[in-house]
């Protein structure tokens, strides 16, 4: 089956390597609350607004860019492992690639509909954050346990 859409399978590794970096750094930012000082930067914004001032736009600002850094590698990674073709690529895999997708939006946005409904103030801004990284996550999930249980029957029907 062509699928020009996909990444090359060698990207799975990298994209490995850069989700796990993600996960931890990202739990270590959460954990510690603080960011490396030799991460402070004067960057360009295309907007920009302290709390109770107006927005600025097209502007320089210093920031930190931990955080930054670690939303982008959990995207990037997430998106190389989802991605990246399998090493054999075949109409069923692309069949529990779609399926996994589209099982992954429905959960991704009913824990967001969910959060509507009970979570409010600075708690919400915070599950909004997470819910940028969660649909990718739901389909890791759900395509990976779906390719091991697809192995593991494989393995028991050869026996």
């Amino acid at each position: 089956m062509k699928t020009n859409y996909l990444l090359p399978n060698r990207f799975k590794k990298t994209g490995w390597f850069l989700l796990i970096t993600g996960v931890i750094l990202g739990i270590i930012y959460l954990a510690v609350q603080e960011s490396p000082d030799f991460l402070n930067f004067k960057v360009f914004a295309v907007a920009d607004q302290d709390f109770l001032s107006p927005v600025r736009f097209f502007t320089m600002v210093k920031t930190n860019v931990f955080d930054e850094i670690i939303a982008l590698l959990l995207i990037f990674g997430s998106v190389f492992i989802a991605l990246s073709k399998e090493k054999t690529e075949d109409e069923y895999i692309s069949k529990i690639r779609l399926e996994s997708l589209v099982w992954a939006t429905y959960v991704n946005y009913a824990v967001l509909v969910l959060t509507i409904i009970f979570v409010y103030g600075l708690a919400f801004l915070w599950v909004l954050v997470f819910n940028m990284f969660t649909i990718l996550f739901f389909f890791l999930i759900r395509f990976n346990w779906i390719m091991v249980q697809t192995q593991k029957r494989t393995l028991k029907d050869e026996k």
